[in-house]
């Protein structure tokens, strides 16, 4: 299957996505499945993994609901909160659907940079393990030491760190983040989405600026741990789908890569997606 492997869907009145304000015009409207599948049609994309855009187990529930509307909806990676000390029986809950296929804690937006290290997450990750979900971790740069002890204490952790942990691509940010993003080189369970460089980049990016970020993700992953996502319709801030969808297509011709594995194969493995 071809897979988009991160993508949201909102609707405004629900009223628990706190980032979502009037001023991201582009953004400030309701964005639904029906939204999306002629994108999907035009680049022959099987189906898509549904990521959580509010820290609320209520819109996890409602993404779980869209995905048994929509088959096109392959899994659905969703939030539960860390800090609540029945978080692991939470987890067991909503893993009853068969779509759940991950848990993603908001890490960018929690000032405490140490949070993910708190001992008294060990059981929540440790449901995580048992149920077979993926920790997808939206982190900065910043966060990527303190990544790289959390996975060492869960190595049968399976990890997923999105949007590259998001590189100041804007300010040529380069070195630093990929020297700690290189600690992940020899960690088989930790795989790395290709999406959401574009909203970190200037507004008139090239396929130049982001090529050593690129360049980057393959040397550290491979083409066996990379997972292209859209992150529409984020993206829409800096690129239309077609044209990240395109940028990456020409990237993985130009360097005789897989797209079979990048733009669905890899992402059926790590998150066990059913047809």
């Amino acid at each position: 299957m071809r897979i988009d492997a991160h993508q949201h869907f909102w609707r405004l009145e629900r009223n628990d996505y706190g980032w979502l304000t009037p001023e991201l015009t582009t953004l400030y409207q309701d964005f639904e499945p029906d939204d999306l599948t002629p994108l999907l049609s035009q680049h022959n994309i099987d189906g898509t993994v549904l990521v959580q855009a509010a820290p609320t187990i209520e819109e996890t529930l409602f993404l779980l609901q869209l995905s048994d509307q929509y088959e096109c909806i392959k899994g659905v990676v969703g939030w539960v909160n860390f800090d609540d000390e029945d978080a692991p029986q939470h987890i067991a809950e909503l893993a009853k659907h068969p779509k759940l296929v991950g848990i993603r804690p908001m890490i960018q937006d929690i000032e405490e940079i140490d949070w993910m290290l708190s001992p008294a997450f060990f059981k929540t990750l440790q449901s995580l393990s048992q149920h077979q979900l993926v920790f997808d971790a939206l982190v900065k740069p910043k966060h990527l030491q303190n990544l790289k002890h959390l996975i060492d204490q869960h190595p049968n952790l399976n990890v997923v760190i999105n949007h590259g942990a998001k590189p100041n691509i804007k300010d040529d940010e380069l070195d630093t983040w990929r020297n700690d993003l290189s600690v992940f080189r020899d960690y088989s369970q930790v795989s790395c989405k290709l999406s959401g460089l574009v909203t970190e980049a200037d507004s008139d990016w090239k396929i130049e600026d982001l090529s050593p970020y690129i360049d980057t993700l393959f040397d550290v992953f491979g083409e066996k741990r990379i997972l292209w996502g859209s992150d529409w319709p984020v993206s829409l801030l800096a690129s239309s789908y077609t044209k990240w969808f395109d940028t990456v297509n020409l990237y993985l011709t130009q360097n005789s890569l897989s797209k079979t594995k990048v733009f669905g194969g890899n992402a059926v493995l790590v998150y066990n997606l059913q047809k």
